[in-house]
């Protein structure tokens, strides 16, 4: 049905032309917030109304009897009304809307996808430092970074996934020191344990293996305790290894994996840190004051200005995020996006600051906007009526390897897909263990399993392959509920295209929920294998259709389509 939306969109907008040269290029279609006030809506006639100076009706019917006359809208529209102010209101022939089971069957893996376009992206996500298993924050954001690269790569993007971390700094220390401590047999609520400490379980088991001088294999590291309470230094490089494998553990059971790891400590020793500071103190864009080195963030629309360099020699935590985001820049990634936590949100501002004074003194041409940034909320975790608290301090906070655990790896991933990044969110576990319609990845994936049973029927019936659904007579897909179901497999690639530039992937949880449930209405309507083979095959090549969009949606979350259930 994409040929057909070219086609009238293509009459439209020469019809727009005749109206007033040039307001082609706004054409457009809009989905009518009522199904029974047709498949398409224009709102063109009344846009033009008040420049032309005319009146909106009368345009409407001017672009309605035009569209009619044109070769597309007498091949696909079977009527137009002229509603209200001047709104036009598309209804077209059903041969129109069973173009789209053609296309679906006839490239699978295609239906949807744009083609390469040229242009590079890097995702940075997850980025936990090393101090402790991850938690449901983090598999938020590991599912909601998953899910945005696997959109762009819809949409024709070279994707590269990219996990930033520090294997050094005041946290490592931390983990360094509260590791000692329980390899020399101290424990939290002890008089020589620090008050700082990780206080987690998980520092016992480090320990353990530390003192067992064990190996530990993560995907960028790898690395065998010395065995030595004494080494403070081999203690941290062993925890560091540890978690990380932890790490990898975690999201290898969610099924995220990351095309490069990259160390903040990689920053100070290759002295990109370094030249950094001296070109921002090159931009003219520094001060001192206070025997700290200033950022003049406000020259770029920062609320104040930031300190880069503490009076005692230290960094700020943003100049070696200025650092690393032009590392990106040249590494050739002209767009970026940074999914982080809202607890990062002063951050903005300022790296980008750094980044246009940087730009500016090199001459880099970075946008004013570089990097995108798309915030999420934490995640609260209810389980048998009752909040299962989160304390990351305390070693009591809900891991992700835990959330996978009570419920599933596609639970998980749809539910916390299923609202908007920055809006609050509540993990029900016993919702996501239910085995019924209120679960909705339950919901949609039994609908794909309810299709698979249909399909593995018939195949048995017809002594036929699903390949030959894509050569059958599609004429009987002629009813309402029929239209309604191939109109909302239409619209799969707009929804894709918008959820990518709108960073949502919330869209698509909705757009499968609405799918599957267009979808059983249809079950429940029309029965699909009855005797008449014209109709039966018909009906079976628009259920393979919905399966096989139900199944490419669900895979873009990270979600499987099951056969049965």
């Amino acid at each position: 049905m994409q040929q057909v939306q070219q086609d009238v969109l293509a009459a439209l907008a020469a019809a727009l032309d005749a109206l007033s040269p040039g307001s082609g290029a706004k054409a457009r279609f809009e989905t009518p917030k009522v199904a029974s006030h047709g498949d398409w809506a224009v709102t063109a006639a009344m846009q033009l109304a008040k420049p032309l100076g005319r009146n909106p009706r009368e345009l409407g019917e001017q672009l309605r009897s035009t569209l009619l006359a044109s070769e597309a809208g007498q091949r696909w529209v079977s009527a137009i009304e002229v509603a209200g102010p001047g709104f036009l209101n598309l209804r077209l022939k059903p041969e129109a809307k069973q173009q789209v089971v053609r296309e679906v069957l006839s490239a699978p893996a295609e239906f949807g996808r744009q083609p390469a376009r040229g242009q590079k992206l890097l995702v940075e996500f997850v980025s936990a430092n090393p101090t402790g298993p991850l938690h449901v924050g983090h598999g938020r954001q590991a599912a909601l970074g998953d899910a945005i690269c696997n959109l762009f790569d819809t949409q024709g993007w070279s994707v590269h996934r990219e996990f930033y971390y520090n294997d050094a700094g005041v946290q490592i220390q931390t983990l360094a020191i509260s590791t000692q401590c329980r390899a020399l047999g101290f424990k939290p609520g002890d008089p020589q344990w620090p008050e700082n400490a990780y206080n987690g379980e998980y520092i016992a088991d480090i320990a353990q293996d530390f003192l067992a001088k064990k190996t530990v294999v993560a995907d960028d590291r790898s690395f065998t305790a010395s065995g030595d309470v004494n080494d403070l230094e081999n203690i941290r490089d062993f925890a560091v290894a540890y978690l990380r494998r932890e790490q990898d553990l975690d999201l290898k059971a969610f099924e995220v994996k990351f095309d490069h790891y990259y160390l903040e400590s990689s920053l100070y020793s290759d002295g990109r840190v370094e030249r950094a500071v001296a070109c921002l103190q090159a931009s003219g864009h520094t001060y001192e004051q206070d025997g700290a080195l200033w950022l003049r963030s406000t020259d770029f629309g920062d609320d104040k200005d930031r300190v880069m360099r503490k009076s005692d020699g230290s960094y700020t935590y943003f100049v070696p995020d200025v650092a690393y985001h032009l590392a990106k820049w040249e590494r050739g990634f002209t767009k970026v996006i940074n999914i982080q936590g809202t607890d990062h949100h002063g951050t903005i501002a300022r790296v980008r600051a750094g980044l246009q004074a940087a730009s500016a003194q090199q001459d880099l041409q970075i946008p004013q906007g570089y990097p995108d940034y798309l915030l999420h909320t934490m995640v609260r975790v209810m389980r048998g009526g009752e909040e299962v608290k989160i304390s990351k301090r305390a070693g009591s906070y809900v891991t992700l390897r835990d959330l996978i655990e009570w419920t599933s790896k596609d639970a998980v991933r749809f539910f916390l897909l299923s609202r908007k990044a920055d809006t609050e969110y509540v993990f029900d576990v016993d919702l996501a263990r239910a085995k019924n319609n209120e679960n909705p990845v339950y919901y949609v994936q039994y609908a794909h399993a309810r299709i698979c049973s249909i399909l593995a029927t018939w195949q048995t019936q017809s002594n036929m392959q699903v390949d030959a659904l894509s050569s059958v007579d599609l004429m009987p897909l002629d009813s309402a509920p029929a239209q309604a179901l191939m109109m909302l497999l239409s619209r799969y690639p707009q929804m894709l295209a918008q959820a990518c530039a709108d960073l949502a992937p919330h869209d698509v949880t909705f757009y499968l929920r609405d799918l599957a449930g267009c979808y059983h209405s249809y079950y429940d309507a029309e029965r699909i294998l009855v005797d008449d083979v014209k109709t039966r095959d018909a009906r079976v090549a628009l259920v393979r259709a919905t399966a096989l969009v139900l199944s490419n949606g669900l895979n873009l979350l990270g979600v499987d389509a099951p056969t049965s259930m």
